[in-house]
């Protein structure tokens, strides 16, 4: 251990730990070996519960087949999705044989969550290339954001002659920690809380005197055009908090800090799921889930990926889903044996999108016929069904849903119905239920209540299965219309004729018809 110890204190983030602390994270550490070539984790995985760190050799990170880095000695990786609670944005593989120490979440998390631990966390994420064309989920794509985005708030200005005091007590009535002072020739010196200990606390400068004598002169400011990831590694260089944002003709258009430019990078995964994280009742749920709506909205303004604005949909309704089970069980009672929440559909695939119903089904260990069990799993059922629609997510409108009664079955039952639709499949009906189950992936478990597609992969061997997916596949019939657009101008491909002439349905369009493609794959 001691060898985990003295090798932590020379890497950052450790470094900032005391001695104790390392001993005690070193405790928690699990040595890992994988030989050159080994995959240790796969791009869209899961989000990890570990961070690892390169003690020999070196981890090569991979998008689509790509090497984009080549991590060595000390660096650490893993711990973006690990942070967001989304899917891996990489490929982790061995370049060389490589040494790793595995660090638990609930060690790092808190360490990563402080002023030095965001700094780090600031460098290895913005330095880090970005995956191909459409960046991986790991984070909102703060590089791509120019600074007028993010410095929304007007800041403190005020003028030189001022006295601390004053300048202060401003600065405390607007919730402000830091303040401008114009200066003559439309320059600025900038006054913080930390001018307040440092200048006036410890160095003794009077509350009285003007503001100009306890100020930094001249603040480091940037234009609105500036990318906000550089200008965080520009802050982070200089050991500064605040940034001024002004126009070329000397305007103030706002004021940037430290902790928001971090919380820009990452505001979804963090604030929401913390937010749902940390309800104590329903109520909070709803009106966490109540601030994804407005998210979505200045993701889709800032131009992030619409495939990372899916899965981080998709990752806000799982957290809502799993928060829901836990205060429903703790009301009802711990469950009365094993279950399996699955999620189908969209939300299955991790594409969720605004207008995404919940698909969604329930298994559970035991005797479909033990009434006290159907009861419970059906309250159960019921009421996170309840909730999830009272929060604007609602179940989906044909039944497949844990609420109802066709979706929350035990495994035994669970695997008959899968058997009898594989074997003697029946036209459309059947092969629904044998898409959604494809679609799956369990949200919350306890326990073993049985993998629901064990027996959906005998289908592959099924021709009269194969025959009806391919079927399904090949039925869609694309829409062969156009419609031409001014602004921008481009052609649309519509409906050409029937009730929906002259509409493009995006779903049924152009979504459906390849995902039924690739269920068939």
């Amino acid at each position: 251990m001691h060898d985990i110890v003295e090798f932590l204190h020379r890497r950052p983030p450790f470094d900032e730990l005391d001695e104790e602390a390392r001993e005690e994270l070193a405790q928690t550490v699990e040595v890992e070996y994988f030989p050159a070539g080994t995959t240790i984790f796969r791009q869209g995985e899961r989000p990890r519960e570990h961070a690892r760190i390169v003690r020999r050799g070196t981890v090569e990170l991979i998008d689509r087949g790509r090497v984009l880095d080549v991590l060595g000695e000390g660096e650490l990786f893993g711990h973006p999705s690990m942070l967001s609670g989304l899917p891996t944005g990489f490929e982790a593989r061995a370049g060389e044989d490589a040494l790793c120490y595995r660090l638990p979440a609930e060690e790092v998390v808190p360490l990563l969550t402080r002023p030095p631990g965001l700094r780090f966390v600031a460098r290895s994420l913005l330095s880090r290339p970005k995956p191909g064309r459409e960046p991986a989920p790991e984070g909102l794509d703060l590089a791509r954001q120019p600074v007028a985005r993010l410095a929304r708030r007007q800041p403190v200005v005020c003028e030189p002659s001022r006295s601390v005091r004053e300048v202060a007590r401003r600065m405390a009535q607007e919730g402000a920690s830091s303040a401008l002072i114009r200066v003559p020739e439309g320059r600025f010196g900038i006054f913080t809380d930390r001018d307040l200990r440092v200048r006036v606390v410890a160095d003794g400068t009077p509350v009285d005197a003007p503001v100009s004598e306890a100020m930094s002169f001249p603040a480091f400011s940037v234009g609105p055009e500036r990318v906000a990831a550089d200008v965080l590694l520009e802050m982070l260089d200089r050991g500064i908090r605040h940034v001024p944002v002004i126009s070329s003709r000397g305007e103030v258009l706002g004021m940037l800090d430290d902790a928001g430019l971090l919380a820009s990078e990452a505001r979804t995964p963090f604030a929401l799921r913390r937010a749902i994280d940390d309800a104590g009742d329903a109520a909070e749920l709803r009106r966490g889930a109540s601030r994804l709506q407005p998210t979505i909205v200045s993701l889709h303004d800032s131009e992030v990926a619409p495939a990372q604005i899916a899965a981080i949909i998709s990752v806000v309704v799982d957290a809502l889903t799993r928060r829901l089970i836990e205060l429903v069980t703790g009301e009802l009672g711990a469950p009365p044996s094993p279950l399996t929440w699955l999620a189908l559909g969209s939300l299955g695939r991790r594409e969720g999108v605004p207008s995404s119903d919940v698909d969604s089904a329930l298994v559970w260990e035991g005797d479909d016929g033990d009434e006290d069990q159907r009861r419970y799993m059906r309250e159960l059922g019921r009421r996170v069904g309840a909730e999830l629609a009272a929060a604007s997510f609602a179940a989906d409108t044909h039944g497949a849903s844990a609420a109802g009664p066709s979706f929350a079955h035990s495994w035994e039952a669970w695997r008959a119905a899968i058997r009898d639709a594989v074997e003697r499949p029946r036209g459309e009906e059947g092969l629904i239920f044998i898409s959604l189950l494809l679609d799956a992936r369990a949200v919350y478990a306890t326990g073993d209540a049985g993998d629901v597609l064990e027996e959906l992969r005998a289908a592959g061997r099924r021709r009269a299965v194969r025959r009806l997916m391919l079927r399904l596949a090949l039925a869609h019939r694309p829409p062969t219309g156009f419609r031409r657009l001014r602004d921008p101008p481009r052609d649309l491909v519509v409906e050409h004729s029937g009730e929906h002439r002259g509409q493009l349905d995006i779903k049924r369009a152009g979504l459906l018809p390849i995902v039924d493609i690739a269920r068939f794959a």
